[in-house]
């Protein structure tokens, strides 16, 4: 009979240790496990199609691009697309894709790339409708070495390593937009 009251005393301080600690995680309504910081009072998100402005960057990226970042978020928030006037809004366009050599060795006495590097920025204008100081705009890259015996139409074809160049332009836009990082 101790046992159990001992046992109910524990339970009983460990339920008051856990409330504040529970209070402080849903007290200011817009923290998140999945690391966003979005308000609750935003709803929806609108990407309109991020034009191609590179003149190198191959036809599909504009496209493939807008899909694979309304996927990221779609994935990652609990925000519902809309065609246009989301409470976020981003909008921008492809504005570099540079292949170019990245470093430059010696062969047979003449210098030439030991690899290539292709380079990816993109313009974002973000729109927060809700909270206009956390608007921005800012120019994302990210870059990828290959092989210098690949050229820039093996690369294009190389769509896995496109995208994961674009996918961490993606991931930053996210984290700078809705994580606050």
């Amino acid at each position: 009979m101790t046992s159990n009251r001992l046992n109910q005393g524990r339970r009983r301080a460990l339920g008051l240790l856990a409330l504040p600690l529970l209070g402080a995680l849903s007290g200011c309504g817009i923290y998140s496990f999945n690391g966003t910081n979005i308000d609750p009072a935003v709803k929806t998100l609108s990407i309109q199609t991020f034009q191609n402005t590179a003149p190198n960057a191959p036809a599909y990226l504009s496209q493939r691009f807008t899909e694979d970042i309304k996927d990221y978020f779609q994935r990652n928030t609990t925000l519902k697309l809309v065609p246009r006037d989301g409470d976020l809004q981003f909008e921008g366009t492809i504005a570099a894709y540079d292949f170019a050599p990245a470093a430059i060795q010696q062969a047979g006495g003449l210098p030439g790339a030991g690899a290539n590097r292709l380079t990816v920025q993109v313009q974002l204008r973000f729109t927060n409708t809700k909270n206009n100081k956390q608007d921005f705009e800012q120019t994302f890259q990210s870059q990828k070495d290959f092989p210098s015996t690949q050229d820039i139409a093996t690369v294009n074809n190389d769509l896995a390593s496109v995208r994961e160049i674009t996918r961490n332009i993606i991931s930053d836009m996210f984290n700078k937009s809705v994580a606050n990082w």
